[in-house]
């Protein structure tokens, strides 16, 4: 792996289907997109979920804003995810493993990440943003 590559794991207590469909419908990600702090309106989110289709969200904060704009490269539903964002060419792929008993495991495997985003600062947001998925897809679970 480079310098430029960041690869991020999590285990969620949820089937697949839940997971990717988290990650790929606007009313789902609306409610997790983002690291802790911002928010992501699901009128800010585009997802044509095919290859070449769009994929953008636009996250708000109290310092500002961030627009994510996307291709997708691959969808293969409910098992892989992969975009890369042209402006840095910053790609990410993520895979979704069935562990056969109600949890999955998603790898996102970032490549040409840009520097600003490699920082400590960053990758503890990152990862915040994975703590609001695993809570939203508990409430999912839940029933709530």
């Amino acid at each position: 792996m480079s310098e430029d590559e960041l690869v991020y794991r999590r285990t969620f207590r949820a089937p697949r289907e839940l997971v990717w469909r988290c990650l790929t419908e606007p009313a789902e990600l609306a409610r997790f997109w983002g690291p802790r702090g911002m928010s992501t309106p699901v009128d800010g989110i585009v997802v044509e979920l095919r290859p070449g289709g769009r994929f953008e969200t636009l996250m708000t904060g109290e310092h500002g804003s961030h627009r994510m704009v996307a291709v997708f490269t691959e969808v293969v539903p409910p098992e892989r995810l992969a975009w890369t964002e042209p402006a840095s060419g910053m790609r990410t792929t993520s895979t979704l493993d069935d562990l056969g008993d109600g949890r999955t495991e998603v790898v996102i495997h970032q490549r040409h990440v840009p520097e600003a985003m490699r920082v400590p600062e960053a990758r503890a947001g990152f990862l915040t943003s994975l703590d609001k998925l695993e809570e939203h897809l508990a409430s999912l679970m839940q029933g709530d």
